[in-house]
C-alpha cells in the first residue's frame, strides 16, 4: 500500500480507535536535550505530537523489526525502541511514573505484526486443541422403525379391528419375528393332540348292515343295497299298472 503525508497525517487524526496515547519525553536525535510530546499508538504505527490538540503529527515510528527494552538515561522511566542495524536509529522515551513506562513498554512490544502473528498461531493452536477435545462422540444407530400390527384384541372401531401405532411384544420384552416382506409372521399352528394310552379313538358313525367289514365281497354289498332300489322300481311300475 502506498502511503505519504497527507494519508498518514488523516490515519493519525482520525476517529479510529487508539491502542495507547499519552505525553512521553522524547530525546532528540542530534540534541540530547529530551521534549515533551503527545503520543498516539495505532497498530504498529507510534504518531508524535508537538502538542495534544495538533492537527498533524511531527512524526512517526514504524514498530517492525525493532525492540523495546529499559535503558539508562537522564530522565527517569526512561525505555527505548532499538531497530536491527549499525546505522539504524534509537529512539529514547522517557514516562512521568512507573506504571505508565510498563503500560507504554507493553504496548509498544505487542504493536508489530511479528508480534501479531505469532497470537495469530498460537490462538489458531488452542482452537484446534478446544475442536479435538470437544469432537461429539459416535451417535449410537437409530433402531429400525417398528411395522404396525393388527391388534389381538381390544382396539376395534365400528365393529371392526384397527391397525395399533406400536408392534405388540411378547411377554418376555422381545418382539416377534417378521417374515422377509417385513410383515409379522403368522401365529403357529396348535400342535396335533396325541391319543392317550389308555383310551382308544372314537368309532365313525357308519349304516349298519348285516355284514362284517373285510370279509364281505362287493357282489353281496350290491344285492343289500340294490333291494331297496328294486322294491322302489316295483312300486312304480305298480303305478303305472304294468304289474
Amino acid at each position: 500500500m502506498k502511503l505519504n503525508e497527507r494519508s498518514l497525517a488523516f490515519y493519525a487524526t482520525c476517529d479510529s480507535p487508539a491502542d495507547n496515547t499519552g505525553f512521553l519525553y522524547k530525546k532528540g536525535e542530534r540534541h540530547t536535550a529530551y521534549h515533551r510530546r503527545w503520543f498516539v499508538l495505532k497498530g504498529n504505527m507510534l504518531f508524535y505530537f508537538e502538542d495534544r490538540d495538533s492537527r498533524e503529527p511531527v512524526g512517526v515510528i514504524i514498530l517492525e523489526g525493532c525492540t523495546v527494552e529499559l535503558c539508562e538515561a537522564a530522565e527517569d522511566f526512561a525505555f527505548a525502541i532499538r531497530f536491527a542495524g549499525s546505522r539504524s536509529r534509537t529512539y529514547i522515551l522517557a514516562a512521568d511514573s512507573q506504571p505508565a513506562m510498563e503500560a507504554w513498554v507493553k504496548a509498544l512490544s505487542r504493536a508489530s505484526f511479528d508480534y501479531m502473528r505469532l497470537v495469530v498461531r498460537e490462538l489458531e493452536q488452542q482452537l484446534e486443541r478446544m475442536r479435538a477435545g470437544a469432537r461429539p462422540k459416535a451417535e449410537p444407530l437409530v433402531p429400525p422403525r417398528r411395522e404396525r400390527s393388527l391388534p389381538s384384541g381390544g382396539l376395534r372401531e365400528n365393529g371392526c379391528a384397527v391397525w395399533s401405532q406400536e408392534a405388540p411384544s411378547l411377554p418376555n420384552g422381545s418382539l416377534p419375528r417378521t417374515s422377509h416382506e417385513g410383515g409379522p409372521r403368522p401365529p403357529p399352528l396348535p400342535p396335533r393332540r396325541k391319543p392317550s394310552l389308555g383310551s382308544s379313538p372314537a368309532p365313525l358313525l357308519v349304516p349298519e348292515t348285516p355284514f362284517t367289514p373285510g370279509t364281505t365281497t362287493f357282489s353281496r354289498l350290491h344285492d343289500w343295497y340294490g333291494q331297496e332300489i328294486l322294491a322302489l322300481r316295483r312300486e312304480w311300475l305298480q303305478s303305472r299298472g304294468q304289474l
